[in-house]
């Protein structure tokens, strides 16, 4: 999220993860870990500037919704935005989060109020058992960890993460669908994680079955490459050249990060 869509750079993220703060004046005690920080960014899509704010992230803590969603109804009352059409709110959560935590039921339940309305929230769940590996059927009552949107009669969309285009037809839907009816509308990304849920857990103790599938599965990255290799739309020499490139990107910046500097690095 920092890096392909905030445009961070990858020297300030490695940088930070060595212990050098990017914005050292914008730091306010020790703070949390590096990935959970927040950022802003203009980004030009077909032709228009939108400027993104991401809001730093208490951990897994559902605890930031409601400060997304405060923050997107002053932006609009600022700019007279009292239709919701400027300013949306976008709110990412892990699966075991949005079933579990009292707190995404509580914002669903101001979403439709005249005084806490946004115009609709676009939720996206990424759907990889996230609560340290945790058995659905261990964890919540409901098949989905969507359900919970039912309350409002928000509408679900299940899509399958080794999908892309799947994934950005949905988005593109689910987008359509808050502008037109301003009303929440929910992403259901169903999809699994590969490594553990931070850098010192293990799933396979837990999981062993599952991550043994996991091991054997091909990544998505893999299996878009062979769709668009099989509809020559790319090459598999173009592909590797591609992934190659993307390494050798990282690391130089992996380098530079040692030596970073926000007032005179570039940004890719």
């Amino acid at each position: 999220m920092l890096a392909n869509i905030m445009h961070k750079p990858y020297a300030a993220i490695l940088a930070e993860f060595q212990g050098t703060l990017a914005y050292p004046e914008d730091t306010q005690g020790s703070g949390d870990v590096k990935y959970h920080l927040g950022t802003s960014a203009d980004r030009v899509f077909d032709g228009h500037e939108i400027h993104l704010s991401l809001a730093a992230n208490p951990s897994h803590l559902e605890a930031v919704n409601p400060v997304v969603l405060g923050k997107t109804r002053a932006k609009q009352s600022q700019w007279n935005d009292d239709d919701g059409v400027q300013v949306l709110a976008v709110l990412m959560h892990g699966d075991a989060a949005f079933a579990g935590q009292g707190m995404v039921a509580e914002c669903m339940g101001l979403s439709e109020l005249p005084g806490y309305r946004t115009g609709g929230t676009i939720h996206l769940i990424v759907n990889n058992q996230i609560g340290f590996t945790t058995s659905p059927i261990y964890s919540r009552s409901s098949h989905y960890p969507s359900d919970v949107a039912k309350m409002v009669q928000a509408p679900i969309f299940h899509v399958n993460g080794d999908d892309p285009e799947a994934v950005v037809h949905v988005a593109r839907i689910a987008t359509e669908f808050r502008q037109q009816f301003k009303r929440d509308v929910v992403i259901d990304l169903f999809c699994y994680r590969r490594y553990g849920h931070n850098e010192a857990d293990e799933p396979s103790f837990t999981q062993p079955l599952m991550y043994r599938a996991i091991a054997g599965h091909p990544t998505t990255r893999e299996i878009y490459a062979g769709k668009l290799i099989a509809e020559s739309v790319v090459s598999a020499g173009e592909v590797e050249a591609m992934r190659r490139r993307f390494d050798e990107r990282l690391e130089a910046d992996f380098v530079e990060s040692t030596r970073y500097n926000r007032h005179s690095a570039p940004i890719h």
